[in-house]
């Protein structure tokens, strides 16, 4: 039978007359089949993956183009199904990307007058009833005010074409909105240069996170003149400007045709280069075309691709789903260099590329690195060629090698080292010939090394700790430059590290650099160092070698975007070796039968995979079984390769497969580059890159019964490779035998050569698992095995920074890790600075290691005597192995002080990573210790404000217990000996904005002060004028997890205190978003006595009262003495010592009630200082 699918175009899913694939139904051949009939184009249907977070795109390019055209709706990354409004057809689009990035210059046709400047404002509604798209065309009808305007859009590899057919109106518009985008616009510039032509410069930056900016040129021109044109700047549009220009802000430019006299169509073509406005000139009069020529143009290229691999026949649903992600597998990486081949470099400078050369960009490296290199180096190994020499040409020119670069720049996006096992894999394809040397010389720096601080990359990061201490720490609080951070994913970023390494081994030693691949390869093997014997999984290590986090491995920490569960398989460099730590082969299959539900799966493969498995694109953590929608297991079913069951990777593909639909749900997760669409490509034909880097193909039973692969014979040798598996279908497929070449092969892998030489791949398949490849000798074994044992002590307390009160007492848990062959012993010495004590229980230690970290655990018991000083004091933790192996870690111990406002705490605002132990804001985010110790702000210690002799005390430095008040008025009582302040600061930190209001001072005589204080936002970027950054740490704390987000303490600028004055209380403003973590003051001491003795009394002379006042200076120098009293006050200059000042002050009344006068005393070297004498009531008669 022949299929019913559309000649030229896919009509959009959800169409009654657009097919779609049922989701949960296993895929079908034999006598289901159909023979694949007509060109292979009409099998894509590029909205597969545009709902759910695919974050696919429906749009046109041709293969690797520089220019993805296609319509951007409202979402993060250009385009979402469900929304129903185009803002705009932009430049730039990667296929499956998980944050935005791209979208520069969104080119709309509208009608009537430009009110707007805002594309979210501006969009035109359109319905998926009028929408189609194919590989190289995208067509819809936009909603526009005078009637609606069919838009089609097609590609060249540095252009992007539209066509617009209007209705019939004087005011058909085309805007082109240069400053806004899909990330952030910086700078952008517009320019009409005729009244054909418009030109623009879009600075742009950030992808999940900032990235360096960098710069895209365009130039637009269409096939007749526009009738008008303008410009706008922010919202101002002016109708005739020739250009606008600055820096962030809606910016662009509009022109306008006439189609009432019957030409209602308009073409534009939009060339693009990162070289500059002469690379963009150019492309626009090299690939410019018609847009008819040009779609078939990209229609032949596109048909040219497919048909390199061409199924015979097969479920007609399979058959699309199958050639939609080969098609998705050819979008990127994406020419990066103009067609003078100059291109822009990662430094930032214009090259140009060698001859014969075409230089890419657009690398998700931690994905591409498993399927789609390996893909592409099958069915485009001239591209895969000179893709790699560019991905070499990054880290030359870069000084660093990516993880995921986006056109000229850096994102920091992910963890580990991708960019080795890409680059090896290349290396032992072949596809680095004449380059061998330069690439390894890349990946020796990028192996070895880590970025300088001024350099954009963060690199392998762990690099110093990773090397001295063959693991990378976790260490979630701790940052590095905006991106990805492999200290805050330790475990999983250690055996990314190590497969790196592992392959890194294997081209040192072809290449003959036998002293580095012993190196490497002894790295390889640092897998092992993240595997926690007492619970049999892997496990984050802190700085200390303990290991941490919750030993469930399902909630494990460290792991990044999966579970210890899901990593427990990235081992393929010695996947023997995997099996010995799990207890062998047969506990091995054990936890693959569980990872995979497969007992479940063998009765309902579509339930298990839709409903067991992870099902949710970004539902990385706490779940045990496979997870198909991210990269870090992707290769786990064909895990079973190594246990002598390979029936078990069939059965596992099969069902995994049922997630690929003809629906725009129809994807696994984001695509991310091809790497999900080519997993779907290689487990469809029975063969897949099992160990990247080494080159081995794992086989499984095809989804098709014939595939012709189409290869370049001045590569392999030869021009095609058949696979078959006659008969295959949903009951009939288990492996019974297979031939290589016409030759029995007894084993379920390959080799590439082997592969590529044989020409035929031929699969017998029956309804029952046989024998074959079953022999253990059958297995791929290990690329890397272990040669011999690493030896490594570790030694560490928890907590880090123990703290106790003077005459207190606290206790430290310790840990001794041991690594090394069989058994270890030896002793551990604890001593002190003198100023505490310490002992310990684990004098003498014993732990089995057998080649993994063992933990052997005890307790430091730590005592303050009474009359310890607040401050930061020493033990020395100094662990000994029995062969002489040293370890020794100093653990910081604050004997504390206590804040003078600590009794009115009441917020926890400072907590621990992961601990959910505090709660700053009120939605579950706080400061974390760690990382405000390490900036000098330690809880119990004295601190000074920066700038200031202002100190202070940052209270409650035990874990959970109050450390700030939200202010709501409280008054605190200034204690005796901070008295004498003379200046004072508010130290602490706002959240939800700034906030803060009247700070009252009490004083002594009665008297008050309000002053205004204020405090910044707590992860404000810009502090208020006036504010004193105490701390800003580049973390905090989220309920369990850890979010990169700066935040901190800050102090208001030193308020004085009037002359004269005693401080004894201050009340705090009332506003609870205003936390005060301590008050800072410049108080020397206790408040000396005062120098003087006042009395006082009510007398009566002729019926009137009096009241008189008598001040004895008793100290040793002259001084001024002013008495005061409610009936008037007199001053005495110069009192000496032992004379009085006295004065009667009349009340003129018979009587006067008790009251209280206050003397002031000033001496020439000293403050002055108050003193009040209380009277008693009189009745003169």
């Amino acid at each position: 039978m022949s299929l019913a699918l559309p000649l030229t175009a896919y009509a959009a899913p959800g169409l009654a007359t657009s097919p779609t694939a049922t989701a949960g139904t296993e895929s079908a051949t034999g006598s289901d089949a159909a023979a694949v009939d007509g060109p292979l184009v009409d099998y894509v249907n590029p909205f597969i993956g545009t709902k759910d977070d695919g974050n696919t795109y429906p749009g046109a390019a041709v293969p690797f183009g520089m220019v993805q055209l296609s319509p951007d709706n409202g979402h993060n990354v250009g385009y979402d199904y469900d929304r129903t409004s185009v803002r705009g057809f932009s430049l730039v689009h990667l296929s499956g990307v998980g944050c935005g990035l791209g979208g520069p210059l969104p080119t709309l046709p509208t009608t009537g007058a430009i009110t707007s400047t805002d594309y979210g404002q501006y969009a035109l509604g359109f319905s998926h009833d009028d929408e189609e798209a194919s590989p190289g065309y995208y067509r819809v009808g936009l909603q526009a005010p005078a009637g609606t305007i069919e838009a089609e859009l097609t590609a060249t590899e540095r252009t992007g074409v539209q066509r617009y057919t209007f209705p019939a109106t004087a005011q058909a518009n085309v805007l082109l909105n240069a400053g806004q985008a899909l990330n952030r616009v910086t700078e952008s510039d517009v320019r009409v240069v005729d009244d054909r032509t418009v030109e623009t410069r879009i600075t742009v930056r950030g992808f999940c996170q900032d990235t360096e900016p960098q710069t895209i040129w365009t130039r637009t021109t269409f096939d007749r003149p526009f009738v008008a044109h303008g410009t706008w700047d922010g919202q101002v549009v002016t109708a005739g400007a020739d250009a606008a220009s600055g820096g962030e802000g809606r910016r662009g430019a509009y022109v306008t045709f006439d189609t009432t006299g019957g030409d209602l169509d308009v073409e534009a073509v939009t060339a693009m280069s990162y070289v500059g406005a002469d690379g963009a000139a150019a492309n626009l009069a090299a690939e410019a075309g018609t847009f008819d020529a040009v779609h078939d143009a990209a229609r032949s290229a596109w048909e040219e691709r497919l048909g390199l691999v061409r199924v015979a026949q097969g479920d007609p649903d399979d058959l699309r789903t199958f050639y939609s992600s080969l098609y998705r597998s050819f979008l990127a990486p994406n020419v990066g260099s103009d067609v003078d081949g100059r291109y822009r470099g990662w430094d930032q400078e214009v090259h140009a590329a060698e001859p014969d050369f075409t230089y890419y960009q657009n690398y998700s490296l931690w994905d591409t690195y498993r399927t789609q290199q390996q893909l592409l180096y099958l069915l485009a190994p001239d591209e895969s060629a000179d893709m790699a020499l560019s991905l070499v040409r990054q880290g030359q020119q870069g000084g660093w090698l990516p993880r995921w670069g986006y056109g000229t720049v850096e994102t920091n996006i992910m963890t580990g080292d991708p960019a080795t096992p890409f680059l090896v894999s290349a290396w032992r394809q072949g596809l680095l010939a004449g380059h061998e040397e330069e690439a390894y010389a890349v990946l020796r720096e990028n192996a070895d090394g880590v970025p300088p601080a001024d350099s954009p990359f963060n690199g392998r990061a762990a690099n110093v700790e990773y090397l001295r201490d063959g693991f990378v720490p976790h260490e979630p609080a701790r940052s590095g430059k905006p991106g990805d951070y492999d200290l805050q994913h330790g475990a999983s970023a250690t055996m990314e590290y190590a497969l790196a390494d592992a392959m890194l081994s294997t081209m040192a030693r072809g290449l003959g650099h036998d002293e580095d691949a012993d190196r490497y390869a002894a790295r390889g093997q640092s897998y092992r160092n993240v595997f926690d014997p007492r619970t049999g999984n892997f496990r984050a290590r802190n700085a200390d070698g303990f290991f941490v986090g919750d030993a469930d491995p399902a909630h494990s920490d460290g792991f990044h975007e999966g579970t210890a569960v899901q990593y427990q398989w990235l081992v393929p460099q010695d996947v023997p070796g995997l099996f010995d730590l799990m207890g062998g082969t047969d506990a091995a299959v054990d936890r693959l039968d569980a990872f995979f539900a497969y007992d479940e799966l063998v009765a309902d493969p579509p339930h298990v995979a839709s409903e067991v498995w992870v099902n949710g694109t970004y539902d990385y953590y706490g779940w045990e079984t496979y997870n198909p929608n991210n990269e870090p297991n992707l290769h786990a079913p064909y895990v079973y390769l190594w246990t002598g069951q390979p029936w078990k990777t069939t059965d596992v593909v099969r069902a995994a497969s049922t997630l690929f639909t003809d629906g725009p749900d129809g994807v696994t997760g984001n695509d991310d580059l091809g790497t999900m669409s080519a997993w779907h490509v290689l487990s469809s034909i029975g063969v897949y890159p099992i160990v990247p880097g080494a080159d081995l193909w794992g086989l499984t039973t095809p989804l098709f019964d014939d595939v012709t692969i189409t290869l370049d014979p001045e590569v392999f040798g030869r021009d095609s490779l058949r696979l078959t598996a006659d008969g295959v279908a949903p009951d009939t497929h288990y492996t019974q035998s297979v031939s290589l070449g016409g030759e029995p092969l007894d084993r379920a892998w390959v080799t590439g050569d082997e592969l590529t030489a044989a020409g035929t791949l031929d699969v017998t398949v029956g309804t029952e698992p046989s024998a074959w490849a079953t022999d253990p000798a059958a297995s791929p074994g290990a690329v890397v095995p272990a040669d011999g044992t690493v030896e490594r002590l570790f030694v560490g307390a928890t907590p880090r920074q123990p703290v106790l009160a003077p005459g207190g007492r606290t206790e430290v848990a310790v840990q001794v890790v041991a690594q090394g062959a069989g058994t270890s012993s030896g002793t551990l010495e604890v001593t002190s600075d003198g100023a505490v004590t310490a002992t310990t229980d684990l004098a003498e230690w014993t732990a089995e290691s057998d080649g993994l970290p063992a933990t052997v655990e005890g307790t430091v018991t730590i005592e303050a005597p009474a009359d310890a000083e607040p401050g930061l004091h020493t033990v020395r933790l100094v662990v000994r192995d029995a062969a002489g192996t040293e370890a020794v870690r100093e653990v910081s111990v604050v004997v504390s002080g206590e804040s003078w406002i600590a009794d009115a705490f009441d917020n926890v605002g400072i907590g621990d990573a992961g601990a959910a132990n505090a709660n700053l804001d009120g939605s579950g985010a706080y400061l974390l210790r760690d990382l405000l110790a390490d900036l000098g702000a330690v809880q119990g210690l004295e601190l000074t404000v920066p700038g200031t002799d202002l100190t202070y005390t940052l209270g409650a430095p035990r874990a959970g217990a109050p450390d700030n008040v939200a202010a709501s008025g409280e008054v605190l009582e200034v204690p005796e000996h901070l008295r004498s302040v003379r200046h004072l600061s508010v130290v602490g930190t706002s959240t939800h904005g700034t906030h803060g209001g009247g700070l009252v001072l009490g004083f002594a005589d009665g008297s008050s002060q309000t002053v205004d204080v204020r405090l910044s936002d707590w992860c404000t970027g810009s502090p208020e004028p006036g504010n004193i950054t105490v701390a800003k740490a580049g973390a905090r704390g989220d309920r369990e997890n850890v979010q990169k987000i700066g935040c901190g303490l800050y102090a208001t600028a030193p308020v004085a205190i009037p002359e004269g004055k005693v401080l004894t209380s201050v009340t705090l403003p009332s506003d609870e978003r205003f936390h005060v973590f301590a008050i800072a003051t410049d108080a020397t001491g206790d408040v000396p006595a005062p120098q003087v003795e006042v009395t006082a009394q009510a007398r009566c002379l002729g019926g009137k009262a009096f009241v008189a006042v008598r001040a004895l200076n008793t100290g040793e120098q002259p001084a001024a003495i002013e008495l005061a009293t409610p009936y008037g006050s007199k001053l005495f200059g110069d009192v000496a010592p032992g004379a009085n000042a006295y004065q009667s002050f009349a009340t003129r009344a018979a009587a006067v009630e008790a009251g209280e006068v206050t003397v002031t005393v000033t001496t020439p070297d000293g403050e002055p200082q108050q003193v009040t004498a209380a009277y008693d009531a009189a009745a003169c008669s």
